[in-house]
């Protein structure tokens, strides 16, 4: 039987040069779908407030919505690693705070917990990890700063901000983080980077030369098509077959043909 994957397996196979897999889950029954299927690490991911909310970004996602579905998550899953974003503002405040929050998600099951940011999280990175609780950084397009990077764009585009990129990968490394996402990059500034750093890099829109990658489980499910990124890849259509499924239903039991003697108990 598989033992449950940990921070230093992930570490292990940067050095290994083996990819690591990584995908959301947001319940119960997805994570055990998940978990089936080998994926190597599972994010909660505050991407729930777009694709299970319905909203337009994740900003509004609170603390309590995030350790509800991770209670959920982890509750399902005994080998992969789970690990808990962290929503807006719960890190963005004092320092206790934020080592404060991190430490719930451990508390309701998560390995670990990932936030967004670079020079001005370095001291939560820091506490965070002095108190046990290991933390993924994110780099790139950083949804939560949405606004100020107006809008969903590629990031690190000229050789100064590569060389950002580099240096703030670097410096989150230092402070403690054991792997970056970096999401929304050329992909040669994402190799530059994955060079640069000894912890994994999980790449979104950050091409193959990653150590790993990471998409959004409704995105790769075909589940969620409100707009689809470029770095998608719908591996599945679901949407589709739960519509026509359900219209299905919805005929036979109009026309008095469900339920059928099979469905129904004497």
């Amino acid at each position: 039987m598989k033992s449950r994957t940990t921070i230093i397996d992930l570490q292990k196979r940067k050095r290994q040069a083996k990819k690591i897999v990584m995908v959301t889950a947001y319940d119960a029954t997805f994570a055990r779908i998940v978990e089936e299927a080998g994926i190597d690490v599972m994010l909660v991911g505050d991407s729930l407030g777009v694709v299970v909310q319905g909203k337009d970004d994740t900003l509004s996602v609170t603390m309590e919505e995030m350790l509800y579905h991770v209670r959920m998550v982890t509750s399902a899953v005994r080998k992969s690693l789970v690990i808990a974003d962290m929503p807006f503002l719960s890190y963005q405040g004092t320092i206790e705070d934020a080592v404060y929050n991190a430490g719930r998600f451990l508390q309701v099951g998560a390995a670990a917990v990932k936030l967004e940011g670079s020079h001005v999280v370095l001291d939560r990175i820091g506490a965070m990890t002095e108190f046990g609780i290991p933390v993924m950084a994110h780099l790139g397009m950083t949804p939560q700063s949405v606004h100020q990077l107006g809008g969903y764009r590629v990031q690190a585009k000229s050789r100064s901000d590569v060389d950002r990129l580099i240096e703030d990968a670097k410096a989150v490394e230092a402070a403690g983080a054991f792997a970056v996402v970096l999401e929304a990059v050329g992909a040669d500034a994402a190799k530059e980077v994955t060079e640069a750093v000894s912890i994994p890099t999980i790449g979104i829109g950050a091409g193959v030369a990653c150590d790993g990658q990471v998409l959004v489980l409704y995105d790769l499910l075909g589940l969620f098509d409100a707009f689809v990124p470029k770095f998608v890849k719908q591996y599945a259509h679901l949407k589709t077959d739960a519509v026509k499924a359900l219209r299905e239903f919805k005929q036979e039991v109009e026309g008095e043909t469900f339920p059928s003697s099979r469905e129904t108990y004497d």
